[in-house]
């Protein structure tokens, strides 16, 4: 009887590919595995309907495939709230605990309330994990958790490119999620390494495209002297993007933002977004699917798997290093 087969995997962004660190395989159980006699089900709930989530999916699909061979057949069930709304992500929540699945996979939009809901499925008997956004330390996680430190490396690599003196808007993203907020500490940590920065503009976007947009606008509108936009999610630096291209300042105000939509990788080829700090969407599905079938085989699963996270400029963009 062997222990889980965790495997070393590959993020490609764009032509970048980088060797990401796996987990020892293949050695001795100590307690007997629980066999797997059915099909197993697992409910998935992101924290909204979003383009990022698509590569998520493609790595829990693969991980199926995968799981299929070793002689497991497993679904999953993709529930999403429309927007990031926490009453509406609970509501689901509650819903998936009554359907009794296998697993229950949460990416959690304010942890404070999802908490209470996550302790009743545990209640209920129900394996769960978190994904890209924690419930708090109960509860195993896959994602990326060091959000502080990302947003300041992101933050001092833009402070550095306008030279360490100008003003600065910021884009809030959602007010009750915790890596968004923990992103913007980061690059408030950054800024403030930088006397002659001022921050001059900040409002929440709510992870929605068009108002991040919206926003922007206004931050043009009120500050013509601005110089730099730190964005803390995958929506808010291409809504920036596209106000400051449409506005005739690309390349004059410096970007920087978070994730690897193909969107946001055209406005890095083409100057208009300075950086942004790609997570890695696929090994989070992948690893949250392997787990969840380990949960039913009754092992013992990492509490908190750290997927990562890389800079990305032009530069690496190019096939050359990738920015530290």
């Amino acid at each position: 009887m062997k222990a889980i087969k965790l495997i070393p995997c590959l993020l490609a962004i764009a032509g970048v590919v980088i060797c990401t660190a796996g987990i020892a395989a293949d050695q001795p159980a100590t307690v007997p595995l629980k066999p797997i006699t059915k099909k197993l089900t697992f409910i998935y709930i992101p924290k909204l309907v979003h383009p990022w989530y698509e590569e998520v999916k493609r790595g829990v699909e693969y991980a199926i495939q995968e799981e299929k061979k070793e002689g497991v057949d497993v679904e999953y069930i993709w529930d999403a709230p429309a927007q990031a709304d926490v009453d509406e992500e609970n509501k689901k929540i509650e819903s998936a605990i009554s359907r009794k699945p296998d697993g229950l996979a949460v990416s959690c939009l304010d942890p404070a309330t999802n908490s209470q809901m996550l302790d009743e499925a545990l209640g209920a008997g129900l394996n769960v994990i978190t994904f890209n956004a924690s419930g708090g330390p109960k509860y195993p996680f896959v994602g990326r958790n060091k959000d502080v430190d990302d947003g300041y490396l992101c933050g001092k690599y833009v402070m550095e490119k306008m030279g360490k003196k100008g003003n600065v808007a910021i884009l809030l993203g959602s007010l009750t999620s915790p890596e968004h907020q923990g992103r913007v500490q980061g690059f408030k940590k950054a800024i403030a390494e930088c006397p002659n920065v001022k921050i001059v503009f900040e409002q929440p976007d709510n992870d929605n495209l068009e108002q991040a947009v919206s926003v922007t606008e206004s931050a043009l509108q009120a500050h013509p002297d601005l110089n730099a936009i730190l964005c803390c999610n995958a929506s808010n630096p291409i809504g920036a993007a596209r106000a400051v291209k449409n506005a005739g300042k690309a390349g004059k105000i410096l970007i920087g933002g978070f994730d690897n939509l193909p969107e946001t990788l055209d406005f890095v080829k083409d100057g208009t977004i300075l950086c942004t700090m790609a997570q890695r969407q696929w090994e989070i599905g992948y690893w949250t699917l392997v787990y969840l079938v380990a949960l039913n085989r009754g092992q013992t699963i990492p509490q908190d798997h750290d997927t990562g996270c890389l800079l990305v400029t032009a530069e690496s963009l190019k096939g050359k290093t990738a920015a530290k």
